[in-house]
């Protein structure tokens, strides 16, 4: 900042030196010049006549003037006029601000803008692209220039390289005069050398291995095959985050008085490399002891909550386990309507017995009732349909339990990304506030895709999805897809929340044709439609009823069932085109804590078909299956499921095969499509059965890579049989016999293996590796799984 000192003795001598004192604009990168004068006596006053603007170019006179705190007529001093400089400069349009005052009572405005930025570039960097390092600056094109925030600028730059492991990276911002008063900005950059981890040395630790600590670390040693990762460059934030991580490690295992006393970072003499070096204090391993609640009245019984906890004295000290108890006395007191419970712990550590004695003070405050439910974040969904989902209304008593139900509702919906419900103090101390922010995600697809699996070889789809159509909720579906399996074509429309109840109700229609001959000797070709409704019994129960009225078809090869040798009449009876009048219901119960990824809970439903009202077959269906989740971990995850089902003819009518059960490939790992169950030796078509029960144990582990990859890895192991068919398709129609070449044992099957899910880029991809433990000879088993469908 250039100031000029000087002293003025008369109205005349200020309007003098200031009118002498105007000088030519300084250059564009110079911080605006700035006269300053010390504040004369109460004679050297003026008043101001007139106020003229100089030197501005882009820059309207007006605008000027509105920046400037002094207008004609008023009397101005030396103080007043530094004061109206200051403004000016103040604002970051001007590279130089000089005022003056006439003998004539005219002030004069000589101003100097800044420059305006044509285009800014970066130069010399390679290891992070343009778009990274635009994305970072402030300065854009047509923006105005200053040195000021150039230099914040180039901190930003360096700070960008630091944190990806160059710490000699330098920037020189340089400019380019143009005309017009314009500039280019160009960020010259010298990266340096990437600053990698030498060593992570731990001194102090006896009850674990420096392997052990340093896989808790995200800072990693530089190694060769890390070319991917930039975890083993040097950063102090991440070394930060990393004592934090070896705090909760060690406090999680018992160490309550665990501490860190350094953690140095040096450089080596060539600067390449960090050598890391973390001395620690483990301490003594402790215990709980003394486990109480203490609240302030008996609004809350202290006792009860007491029981709730998921600590017990003796157990091993977790501090995990603390928050956890927070959290469970937390969501307890919401669920009893007090919104605003505040919980602290206070430890006690009695070194003597390695105990930890906890306290959980309750403050309970007040009952609280919802005084409004905000709802932001929807752009596109209706308020309505948001509003619908919510458990709890405006006037309610306030619980958590039903905000977390209705929490689980809106992600059910799959219209959202992210679903947060807060709340905040309402216009009383008893009344609070519900805000419902959403993260919208798109709900549409157009899509044409092309995919490949070991079931369908190729596939081609088109199709068109909308599952929040209109904003409304409502889920439409159109798609056509061809593959040497499968070819269909099918339209379904689902209103959720029919005539304006609780009711979900739609309607399909659908043609769809199935080349079975890999597997069995026949195609089979359906078309129809169907309506269907659902309606909730409580808030974990639903009963939903349907009918479908469809024409199927089976088509047998010409000369299959003819001449010796021919295919099995519990084949060749089924040729020729029927009418299913079916109806149905399925009641369903889901108590899992979470409808996207559950850990905890259980869900079971029971379907059940009558055909034969109207139409030309006659068969009940009775299908049930159970699913239960526990999480071991947050990264481990055990469930069981299992499933069973059973169709049987009334009326004379045996089960067709369309109608029969097929299982293996998906639905039975380690066993091909259709590859376990009754067979025709003769012909090896798969012939289905009336009867299932499979059982499934499945434990979802951690593969170390991150969630951002999408890939989730299980074990698993598959149990169960299948068979049963009718009586007339086991005997040999010109004997009487048993057929011997019709084999159908419901033998056990089982198969274990490890499954992978990625949801790729491409769209999901699954692989199932699979070793059979237990098996039929004439059943057709697999190895290796791979299916996909990809979107392009």
């Amino acid at each position: 900042m250039t100031q000029t000192r000087g002293r003025i003795i008369g109205v005349s001598a200020l309007a003098l030196t200031f009118a002498a004192g105007l000088a030519s604009p300084a250059l564009a990168q110079q911080t605006p010049n700035v006269v300053v004068q010390e504040a004369p006596p109460q004679a050297d006053r003026a008043v101001v006549n007139r106020i003229v603007v100089r030197g501005n170019e882009r820059i309207d006179q007006t605008t000027v003037l509105s920046y400037l705190p002094i207008q004609p007529g008023d009397t101005i001093d030396a103080v007043t006029i530094d004061v109206a400089v200051r403004t000016l400069s103040r604002t970051g349009l001007f590279a130089d601000v000089q005022l003056g005052l006439q003998a004539n009572g005219d002030l004069i405005v000589e101003i100097a803008e800044n420059p305006i930025i044509n285009q800014v570039t970066f130069e010399g960097n390679k290891a992070l692209a343009e778009k990274k390092l635009r994305d970072e600056v402030t300065i854009k094109p047509r923006g105005i220039y200053t040195r000021a925030r150039v230099q914040e600028d180039v901190g930003k730059i360096v700070e960008l390289y630091r944190l990806s492991g160059r710490i000699s990276a330098t920037v020189t911002p340089k400019l380019v005069q143009l005309d017009q008063n314009r500039v280019d900005v160009v960020f010259e950059i010298d990266e340096g050398p990437e600053t990698g981890i030498a060593a992570i040395t731990f001194l102090g630790n006896r009850a674990f291995s420096d392997s052990d600590l340093a896989g808790v670390m995200v800072t990693k040693t530089s190694k060769w095959w890390r070319l991917f990762s930039s975890n083993d460059n040097y950063d102090p934030n991440r070394l930060d985050y990393d004592r934090e991580q070896l705090r909760k490690f060690y406090t999680n295992r018992g160490y309550y008085d665990f501490r860190i006393l350094s953690s140095v970072a040096e450089l080596k003499p060539d600067n390449s490399a960090f050598g890391v070096t973390v001395t620690v204090d483990e301490g003594d391993r402790y215990n709980f002891g003394e486990i109480k609640v203490v609240t302030e009245n008996d609004r809350l019984n202290a006792d009860f909550l007491q029981l709730l906890l998921p600590i017990r004295k003796g157990d091993l000290y977790e501090s995990d386990r603390i928050q956890a108890a927070v959290d469970t006395l937390t969501f307890a007191a919401g669920s009893a309507g007090y919104a605003f419970v505040e919980i602290n712990p206070t430890y006690r550590a009695d070194p003597e017995t390695d105990t930890v004695n906890v306290t959980f003070n309750v403050r309970e405050g007040q009952r609280v009732y919802i005084d409004r439910i905000n709802v932001v974040g929807n752009t596109r969904t209706l308020d309505s349909v948001i509003r619908r989902e919510l458990m709890v209304g405006e006037g309610d008593a306030f619980n958590r339990s039903l905000v977390e139900r209705s929490r689980n509702n809106l992600r059910a919906l799959g219209f959202f990304k992210d679903v947060k419900i807060e709340e905040t103090r309402g216009s009383a101390p008893d009344r609070s506030v519900v805000n419902v922010t959403v993260e919208e995600q798109p709900t549409g697809e157009l899509s044409v895709g092309a995919g490949f699996s070991s079931v369908d070889s190729f596939v081609l789809n088109l199709g068109i999805t909308e599952r929040n159509f209109r904003g409304r909720g409502q889920n439409v579906v159109a798609r056509a897809e061809w593959g040497s399996l499968r070819q269909q074509i099918d339209f379904r429309f689902t209103e959720p929340k029919f005539l304006g109840r609780d009711v979900r109700a739609g309607f399909d229609l659908f043609h769809t044709r199935y080349d079975l001959s890999k597997y069995s000797s026949y195609d089979y070709r359906s078309t129809g439609g169907g309506v269907r409704i659902t309606y909730p019994l409580n808030g974990y129960a639903s009963f939903s009823a349907r009918y479908f009225l469809k024409d199927d078809e089976v088509i047998i090869p010409y000369g299959y069932c003819g001449g010796v040798g021919a295919g099995s009449s519990a084949l060749c009876d089924q040729a020729g085109s029927y009418l299913n009048s079916s109806a149905g219901y399925t009641l369903l119960v889901n108590r899992l804590n979470d409808p996207v990824r559950p850990t905890r809970g259980w869900t079971a439903s029971l379907r059940q078909d009558f055909a034969g009202i109207g139409g030309d077959v006659n068969y009940i269906r009775t299908e049930a299956d159970a699913s239960w989740y526990y999480g071991i971990r947050p990264n481990w995850v055990v469930s069981f499921q299992g499933q069973t089902g059973y169709v049987s003819g009334w009326n004379g009518d045996p089960i067709r095969i369309n109608d029969r059960f097929f299982k293996g490939g998906n639905t039975f790992r380690g066993f091909e499509t259709a590859g376990m169950g009754a067979r025709d030796l003769t012909t090896t078509d798969a012939l289905g059965g009336n009867f299932y029960a499979i059982g499934t144990v499945e434990l979802t582990v951690p593969n170390m890579l991150p969630d951002e990859y999408g890939i989730k890895t299980s074990l698993f192991a598959d149990f169960g049989t299948i068979g049963k068919l009718d009586d007339r398709y086991l005997i040999d129609p010109s004997t009487g016999l048993r057929n011997p070449n019709i084999v159908d044992d419901l033998a056990l099957r089982a198969a274990a293996g490890v499954s992978i899910h990625w949801r790729s880029p491409m769209g999901p991809i699954r692989f199932d590796l699979s070793k059979v433990l237990n098996r039929e000879d004439y059943d057709k088993t697999e190895t290796f799984r791979f299916s996909t469908s990809t979107q392009f």
